[in-house]
């Protein structure tokens, strides 16, 4: 189950980075003659559709199963990426990524939801930075396939690919992951149920009482502004917000950013590389940290690398120091898996995809705003309006205020 989640979220990393790693080839392709500031509007629409989807399929996930939700996005997106790569012009290229983008936000919040579900409380925060890790490996692929598939094929190569999980896990999927505990318990499937507890290792499923078997029911949504939940629902959205912009923003512009200030093409693509390399290895060691010292300790800290070392880049410095500051940053950068991990646990079970889906969904607007506003930056700068340094100052900032957001989260209720 955690394999599978896993490669899924490879492929939805994938999907998703390739844009940041073909932008400089989308810039200089002049049959459509793009600005900074288009470009940016352009990524901004895969997460728009990223958005929609995971406010309706993370509450769909709850009522219709995690199964059922994580395969048919999976081949949505597998089948939107390629026609993508075909797409003749900058209106339908946008388009297609915002129905790409439907598929991605779906089943992200779902990976989540069953890995935190099928994970032993003591080891929450590891297991899903393992499995989370897999949208870094997905950059790292982008990058390293970007290096040798541009020259060749050009950007449109690079979203053929995206077919790949079509044939490659989409099958493996069908036939072994696992239905949520909790979501056939809830529907009466009690011996479904305790079957897949006994074979995972988990707690005994209770008998489900009240609504009828599979009724469609908005409990899981009222829990999120309920009293008690309230004010932490409201606060993990505005951290999401930041978190996902800092990840979208910076996994966009990188190279461009890089190569802005001199370094070559490859020279570019090779901090894309270092820097989700640098968030594999450091969220995989700080969920570990975070199961052993407390979750919002880690994840405070986490976003105050991100700031430190983005500030780095400013100071320019000399390239083994730099590619150090890219893998912290790219650490940093990604703190919101810690924090997709905190907001699973912090929930009850019933309502755990739910809370999972809408917070990434209020996220993406932040990650719609990244590229967006990393766009308007970049334009600024070229334009004399902003100093260079604040390539880097606009996204240190924001990973400042999210620091102090998540010292604002009241403990969990039990």
């Amino acid at each position: 189950m955690l394999a599978i989640c896993w490669v899924t979220i490879v492929a939805d990393g994938y999907d998703l980075i390739t844009f940041g790693s073909v932008l400089p080839d989308l810039l200089a392709y002049r049959p459509w003659g793009l600005t900074p500031a288009q470009a940016g509007q352009l990524g901004g629409l895969a997460l728009l559709g990223t958005l929609v989807g995971g406010v309706a399929v993370g509450t769909l996930t709850d009522v219709l199963g995690r199964r059922r939700i994580m395969l048919g996005c999976l081949v949505w997106f597998s089948v939107a990426m390629p026609l993508t790569g075909l797409a003749p012009n900058p209106e339908i290229f946008g388009l297609l990524r915002f129905v790409t983008g439907l598929g991605l936000g779906g089943v992200v919040p779902t990976a989540i939801a069953l890995t935190i579900e099928y994970s032993p409380t003591a080891r929450r925060q590891l297991r899903n930075a393992v499995m989370f890790s897999g949208y870094s490996v997905g950059g790292v692929l982008a990058a390293v396939l970007a290096i040798v598939v541009l020259p060749v094929g050009g950007f449109r190569a690079m979203f053929f690919i995206g077919a790949a999980p079509l044939v490659l896990v989409v099958p493996v999927a069908y036939r072994l992951l696992p239905e949520s505990v909790a979501f056939l318990a809830a529907r009466g499937r009690m011996a479904e149920a305790r079957r897949y507890a006994a074979r995972y290792g988990l707690e005994p499923p209770e008998p489900p009482s009240g609504a009828t078997a599979g009724a469609w029911r908005l409990d899981s949504v009222r829990v999120l502004f309920s009293g008690r939940y309230l004010r932490a629902t409201v606060l993990f959205w505005l951290i999401s917000v930041i978190g996902l912009l800092l990840v979208y923003g910076l996994n966009t512009w990188l190279p461009e950013l890089m190569r802005r200030s001199g370094y070559s093409m490859g020279s570019s693509l090779a901090f894309l590389l270092v820097f989700n390399a640098g968030a594999v290895v450091g969220v995989i060691g700080a969920g570990a940290l975070a199961d052993r010292v407390g979750e919002r300790t880690v994840i405070c800290g986490s976003f105050l690398v991100a700031a430190v070392s983005v500030l780095v880049f400013a100071l320019r410095p000399a390239t083994a120091p730099l590619l150090v500051a890219a893998a912290a940053a790219g650490f940093g950068a990604n703190t919101q898996t810690l924090v997709n991990a905190f907001v699973g646990g912090y929930y009850p079970a019933s309502a755990r995809a739910t809370a999972l889906g809408w917070e990434f969904a209020v996220g993406r607007i932040g990650a719609i705003l990244g590229p967006v506003y990393g766009g308007v930056i970049v334009t600024a700068v070229a334009t004399g309006a902003l100093a260079p340094s604040w390539n880097h100052y606009a996204f240190a900032l924001p990973a400042l205020l999210a620091a102090g957001l998540v010292l604002l989260v009241p403990r969990e209720v039990r």
